[in-house]
C-alpha cells in the first residue's frame, strides 16, 4: 500500500508548505498541491520543491491553478473557471505521496463545497499543522473537531513555532490527539536547516505507520 499523507492547518500562513517539503523530502515521495490560489509569488509548489530540494518530476502538477491570491471559490470566479470538486482525486504513485490543502478546513472550494467535503471522501490521513501562538488551542480543537465529524482519520498535530509546552499539552489532552512533533522557527530558513529540524523533532516512522 503506498503511504499518502493531507496536510491540512487550523489556519493560513502557518507553515505548512514548509512542514509538508520536510516531509516530503524524508518520506522520498511525492508532493502534489491540488488547487493553487494565486501565481505573482512562487507557488506552493515552487517553495515545497526549493525547500524540500525535491526532485522536479515529484511535483506533480496542480489540478486547478488560480490567479488571484484569495480563497479558490473566488479566485475561480474572477479567472472565469470552474472547479469540479467532485472529480479531485488523488493521483497515483509508485512512493509516498504528501498532499497539501489551501488555508484550512472550511475554506470554500466553490461555492457549494468546503475542502473537508473533499477531504472526507478522500479518507487520507491528516496530519494537522497548528501554530503555537495565542488562539491556537480554540483553532486547533475546532478543527479536530470538523475532522471527526466527518470521519477524517487524523493521524496527529504538527506544532510550528516556539515552544508552548502547556498549550501543546492542553491540545494533546483535549483533543485526544497525538502529538507528532513541532517544527520550530528557523531563521534563516534554508533547505539544510529544514531538514536538520525536520529530523530533530519528528521520527518519520509515525508518519509511515498511515501505510499499515
Amino acid at each position: 500500500m503506498t503511504l499518502r499523507l493531507l496536510i491540512t492547518g487550523t489556519d493560513t500562513d502557518i507553515g505548512k508548505t514548509v512542514f509538508a517539503a520536510a516531509l516530503t523530502d524524508a518520506l522520498s515521495g511525492y508532493y502534489w498541491k491540488p488547487v493553487q490560489s494565486g501565481l505573482e509569488d512562487a507557488t506552493d509548489s515552487e517553495t515545497a520543491r526549493q525547500l524540500g530540494q525535491i526532485a522536479p518530476d515529484r511535483i506533480l502538477p496542480e489540478a486547478y491553478r488560480l490567479t488571484t491570491p484569495a480563497s479558490p471559490h473566488l479566485s475561480a470566479k474572477l479567472d472565469g473557471v470552474t472547479i469540479l470538486a467532485d472529480d479531485l482525486s488523488p493521483p497515483e504513485t509508485d512512493a509516498p505521496l504528501v498532499i497539501e490543502g489551501a488555508g484550512g478546513l472550511m475554506v470554500p472550494l466553490t461555492d457549494q463545497t468546503i475542502f473537508a467535503d473533499v477531504f472526507a471522501r478522500w479518507r487520507i490521513p491528516v496530519v494537522l499543522c497548528a501554530r503555537t501562538g495565542l488562539g491556537t488551542i480554540n483553532h486547533t480543537l475546532l478543527s479536530l473537531e470538523a475532522l471527526r465529524a466527518r470521519s477524517i482519520p487524523v493521524l496527529g498535530v504538527a506544532f510550528i513555532g516556539d515552544e508552548q509546552a502547556d498549550t501543546q499539552a492542553i491540545i494533546a489532552v483535549l483533543g485526544q490527539v497525538r502529538v507528532l512533533g513541532r517544527l520550530p522557527r528557523l531563521e534563516p530558513l534554508t533547505p539544510d536547516a529544514l531538514r536538520q529540524a525536520f529530523r530533530a523533532n519528528f521520527d518519520i516512522d509515525r508518519f509511515r505507520e498511515a501505510a499499515v
